[in-house]
């Protein structure tokens, strides 16, 4: 590494975003995009993709929507041979979609469970395999999964004390988070010899307007004193993406303002 500021650009760089729209996916679009990555946004909102897409060409950007189904492995295979077919495939993967099924609640029937299972896990199992291998070809990549600080810690009740918040969310998304950072260490234990690194980010609580005292109980449970923002994920992405962290995979690394270290 010649220079460290060198090593963290982007430019001439591929990258795909699963997802892209959301609260967290907004801003890793922007990062990548900002740091010089051709990225690609995909997911079944394709309109709102094409709004974010937009956005971001306006600024001076290389960013592109297309359609994903998770649900649909002809969906993934599609979108794998059309980057394929545009740019000859890519360098980042950044595994950001994930489902809720607001009926997959602890009791809830296990077809709720199955369903969100095939897009949080069976798709990105697929997905991840179908990319990696193209990476392969270039002996070198960055594979990023969005997972969550819930994937650490369980429920803390105290959080939701004075609000109509639900205070016993689904065990299927910590399910979910906490198997996405064992995902990602298994699969950089079979890539790494392909100069692929994989590793996984936790976010932590993003503030969008929740009621004040879960925002006061929240925030002191941090040791930064407060919620994550729109901005808080840009570096740490920039970061994973690019050579400047050529020596790391395997790693859950927690952008959780010190919530999981307390």
């Amino acid at each position: 590494m010649s220079n460290v500021m060198d090593a963290l650009s982007l430019s001439g760089k591929v990258a795909l975003v699963t997802g892209g729209a959301g609260l967290y996916g907004r801003q890793i679009v922007a990062a990548l995009a900002e740091a010089g990555a051709t990225t690609f946004i995909a997911s079944r909102g394709i309109e709102a993709l094409e709004a974010v897409a937009a956005e971001e060409r306006g600024r001076g950007y290389d960013v592109r929507a297309l359609p994903l189904d998770l649900v649909d492995q002809a969906s993934i295979n599609a979108l794998h041979a059309r980057i394929a077919d545009e740019t000859g495939g890519c360098d980042i993967l950044v595994n950001n979609a994930v489902t809720r099924n607001p009926e997959a609640l602890w009791g809830g029937p296990m077809d709720a469970y199955d369903t969100a299972l095939r897009i949080n896990a069976s798709a990105l199992f697929y997905l991840t395999h179908l990319f990696s291998e193209d990476m392969k070809t270039r002996g070198a990549g960055s594979i990023i999964n969005i997972g969550s600080m819930m994937g650490t810690v369980g429920v803390e009740p105290a959080n939701y004390a004075g609000t109509n918040m639900h205070d016993n969310p689904s065990p299927l998304y910590f399910y979910e988070k906490g198997g996405m950072q064992n995902f990602s260490r298994w699969a950089a234990s079979i890539l790494g010899q392909h100069g692929i690194r994989v590793n996984c980010v936790a976010p932590g609580g993003f503030f969008t307007g929740q009621p004040a005292p879960f925002v006061a109980a929240y925030s002191q449970r941090t040791q930064l004193g407060r919620m994550a923002n729109e901005t808080d994920l840009k570096g740490i992405i920039v970061f994973l993406a690019s050579d400047a962290s050529v020596y790391i995979t395997g790693a859950n690394i927690p952008v959780d303002g010190g919530y999981t270290a307390k």
